[in-house]
């Protein structure tokens, strides 16, 4: 019989629940995400890690865990906590190897389940995302516990998710594959790319290979020194968790690369590439997680849904005579997208490589292609 269990908030708010995956307390940064799948993702993208996620969509697990979804580099969840409305005890799918529960044991990851998550995500969407606790034990203590957590603005959280060693990745996405805008590249047509890894997610590099570039991941402590010793045609900065402002080293040495080689950057990449430039960053309320996020392209004025995870945003206003605005999200108008055209550089907030989400912006590895092309 499962045991109740309690999500408490540091402002004192407190949801009953059951125990389930782990036992023990889990702590981080309490947020939502509005997908209606892909919760295998959620559970293994490192842009997650620090945090409790609650699932909006109602039922989750019954299609159970697979080898071959996992977004980190490990197969282990990256997230702190996890909150469902219902979790399922039964796994019916011909891809699942595990259930939720089991796999989440064996993970030592500690969920809630049976909260009423539409109130959880109503009182973060009003009062923002805020530290909170998942136990067994009295309300009371894990609400100072909460309070007790350091706030996510200032933590680097990189470090906890980068490789340590630079590697080789070649896996393509095989049966999940999707036009990127480009023909197939032929072997002796591959361009080497440097990804520095700030938690990049699995299917990114599966879409850098798939457009043509021969990945090395080097560690996000990698310098710029370091990453031109390996004499690559382009520069991709990846997706990962924390505070932007944080992550100094990472800062200092995209500054040193930008104008050197053609750059793309994806999420927390935007975010640094644009304070090395100068720009600012700040966190927003309650933030963008989910696969239904529209932005829209400033040059061709088409919209674009997107799948996002972030909760740091870029003040469009100090990218004025820094770099230019391409992308724009339409609900709250928050920076989307950059370009610097006189440095062959360009970056975007949301993560085009749709694991899970929409296909729409897959076109955008297929541009990288392009620019690393025209500048060989």
């Amino acid at each position: 019989m499962r045991r109740k269990a309690t999500l408490a908030l540091a402002d004192g708010t407190c949801f009953s629940g059951v125990a389930f995956g782990a036992d023990g307390v889990a702590d981080g940064e309490v947020v939502f995400t509005t997908g209606m799948t892909g919760y295998q993702e959620v559970l293994t993208d490192p842009s997650y890690c620090g945090q409790i996620v609650t699932m909006t969509a109602p039922h989750i697990g019954n299609t159970g865990i697979n080898a071959e979804d996992h977004e980190g580099r490990a197969d282990a969840p990256a997230v702190s906590g996890f909150v469902m409305r219902d979790a399922s005890e039964w796994t019916s799918n011909w891809r699942a190897e595990t259930g939720l529960d089991q796999y989440l044991r064996t993970h030592n990851v500690v969920a809630i389940s049976g909260v009423d998550t539409r109130a959880l995500t109503a009182h973060l969407r009003d009062k923002g995302s805020q530290n909170g606790c998942i136990g067994t034990t009295n309300a009371d203590d894990l609400v100072d516990r909460a309070r007790a957590l350091p706030s996510m603005e200032g933590l680097d959280l990189v470090q906890r998710v980068s490789c340590r060693a630079p590697y080789s990745f070649s896996e393509s996405r095989a049966a999940w594959q999707s036009p990127l805008g480009i023909a197939a590249a032929a072997e002796d047509e591959r361009f080497k790319v440097v990804a520095l890894d700030y938690g990049a997610k699995r299917n990114i590099l599966r879409c850098l290979v798939d457009a043509g570039f021969e990945v090395s991941v080097m560690p996000a402590s990698s310098s710029a020194e370091q990453v031109l010793a390996q004499q690559p045609a382009g520069i991709f900065l990846s997706n990962g968790p924390g505070d932007p402002a944080a992550v100094e080293h990472a800062i200092a040495t995209i500054r040193d690369l930008v104008g050197k080689r053609p750059i793309f950057g994806i999420c927390l990449g935007h975010q640094l590439l644009s304070l090395a430039l100068g720009a600012r960053t700040y966190k927003l309320k309650f933030g963008h997680r989910g696969l239904n996020q529209p932005v829209q392209d400033l040059k061709t004025r088409r919209v674009e849904i997107t799948s996002q995870n972030h909760g740091f945003v870029v003040d469009v206003d100090s990218l004025a005579g820094r770099a230019q605005t391409t992308y724009l999200h339409l609900n709250d108008g928050t920076s989307e997208g950059l370009e610097i055209p006189d440095a062959n550089a360009f970056s975007v907030q949301f993560h085009p490589e749709a694991a899970a989400g929409p296909h729409d912006t897959l076109h955008l590895f297929g541009r990288f292609r392009k620019l690393v092309e025209a500048c060989a």
